[in-house]
């Protein structure tokens, strides 16, 4: 069929037919994390978001280059320009080297996004890879006249750029009221005016990461690794930049700023961002303080958790949202989360048992049409799982002997949940799919029910009626069958 993929354009702020700028080839660029800490909920969302965009758009027939790059220096405490780098002040308080906590934490977020099923990207450049990069990227908006050197630091000249061009039309902020309340400056301040931000900072005497410039002994401010790293490895324009929406402004809005600087033109054409996790409303987050890790939801090790839940139960938790739309977490929605997709995985179990009918055979929904119509509109997963969801009721009334479908209707029914749950929204339909946590919980529903079988063997009713119904009120809904039983999650 004819795909026209609509994606979400914050700078347009529509939705807008995505045809890539090199036909057949995309260049896709989402910003990746700060590896100073575990990763948390919040890290998820984005990382699977763009799984997600990925997987469809290699799905699509595109020859995809996907970077995410790895933030390991110039991220400064609170995203300004003062305070201690994040990684450095890690490996002070640990006394580690700071690429010492680099890597550990880069292995544990590998290792969490693995179990996510997240796919890796094709490149993963670190910042600290491109300090050279970055140095010949600031000398160009220097040499374009928007930025200064102020006592060793180089800092962008938001006024002046604004004046030529437009700072904030990514976010819609309204630059000239805020240079307007924020002219007066401290005689100490070293910039022009507050909104400028750091191209390279000098490094004081404690600073522990730094490296030679022209300006001073010093390093790069977090907005310009992504420009950097992005016009390395897919060029002065490419397709996609995506991210948190928490990075929008002031990160994105860098960005634009110094790509347009250097460059004289932007380098994004489609900027998508992904909506926020939040607990009780507020976005969560490391400075916080209220995150979740993603290990402690596979172990459950959290007082603000009732209970374990798999990798894929967070993954199907967050696809049951549209990506742009705010997500609440509770242990009742995660909960609800982990009896949803059990019963997708049911349904795909029992679609692999069918058997087919020669005789009276359904036609069935185009349910393929309309997953790909949900996929083409912004990505829109919760639909797609509704469709999936309405094609369940087909299979499990075909695995109940009340409807007859054929072989290529049950062909087309695994092709289906095949292309769809399996490879675009990536969930892992093996046994381990459920996790460690649900095996025991499993295996003990099985074990009841061969406890059962055998007691109906024995004729022994008031046994088999008393497991049937304790099972029942608990939620479980058993078939008996002429090869013994199944049992699935009602």
């Amino acid at each position: 069929m004819e795909h026209s993929l609509l994606l979400y354009n914050s700078l347009s702020r529509t939705k807008q037919l995505f045809t890539p700028e090199v036909p057949g080839r995309v260049g896709m660029y989402v910003c990746g994390p700060t590896v100073y800490g575990d990763a948390h909920l919040g890290h998820a969302r984005p990382a699977i978001t763009f799984d997600i965009l990925y997987r469809y758009l290699m799905h699509l027939g595109y020859k995809v280059r996907y970077v995410r790059n790895i933030t390991d220096v110039g991220h400064l405490e609170h995203d300004a320009d003062s305070g201690e780098d994040k990684i450095a002040k890690k490996a002070r308080l640990e006394q580690l080297e700071p690429m010492e906590v680099v890597q550990y934490y880069l292995n544990r977020y590998h290792h969490d996004m693995e179990a996510l099923n997240v796919l890796p990207p094709s490149i993963e450049p670190h910042a600290s890879g491109h300090i050279i990069e970055q140095i010949e990227y600031i000398k160009q908006i220097l040499d374009a006249g928007y930025a200064y050197e102020s006592e060793g630091s180089v800092y962008f000249d938001v006024e002046k750029y604004n004046h030529d061009h437009k700072y904030g039309i990514l976010s819609g902020r309204n630059i000239e009221d805020m240079l307007n309340k924020t002219r007066e400056l401290d005689g100490q301040d070293e910039k022009h005016n507050p909104l400028d931000f750091a191209l390279w900072k000098k490094a004081a005497p404690e600073h522990i990461m730094h490296w030679p410039s022209p300006w001073s002994e010093g390093f790069p401010g977090w907005h310009l690794e992504c420009s950097t790293m992005g016009r390395k490895y897919l060029g002065e324009t490419f397709d996609i930049h995506g991210g948190g929406l928490d990075l929008m402004f002031p990160h994105h809005e860098c960005e634009i700023a110094q790509s347009v600087a250097a460059q004289g033109h932007p380098a994004v054409r489609y900027w998508i961002h992904n909506n926020m996790i939040t607990i009780e409303g507020k976005k969560m987050g490391k400075s916080y303080n209220n995150f979740i890790t993603l290990e402690q939801f596979f172990s459950g090790n959290h007082p603000l958790l009732t209970q374990a839940y798999s990798p894929m139960v967070i993954r199907f938790f967050i696809l049951q949202a549209q990506y742009r739309s705010t997500v609440d977490f509770s242990n009742e929605a995660l909960q609800a989360a982990e009896k949803a997709l059990q019963k997708m995985l049911d349904i795909y179990r029992r679609l692999n048992a069918l058997e087919s009918s020669t005789d009276n055979a359904i036609e069935l929904p185009d349910f393929l049409t309309k997953c790909y119509e949900a996929m083409d509109d912004d990505l829109n997963t919760p639909i797609v799982i509704a469709h999936l969801f309405e094609a369940g009721k087909v299979i499990n009334s075909a695995a109940d002997g009340k409807t007859k479908l054929s072989k290529e209707n049950i062909d087309d029914l695994r092709h289906l949940f095949d292309t769809m749950l399996v490879e675009l929204l990536g969930i892992k339909v093996g046994d381990e799919t459920a996790g460690a946590n649900m095996k025991p919980f499993e295996g003990a529903v099985d074990l009841l029910l061969e406890i059962r079988s055998n007691a109906k063997q024995q004729k022994d009713w008031a046994t088999s009626d008393l497991i049937r119904d304790k099972l029942a009120a608990l939620g479980f809904d058993v078939k008996d069958t002429k090869s013994g039983f199944e049992w699935s999650v009602k």
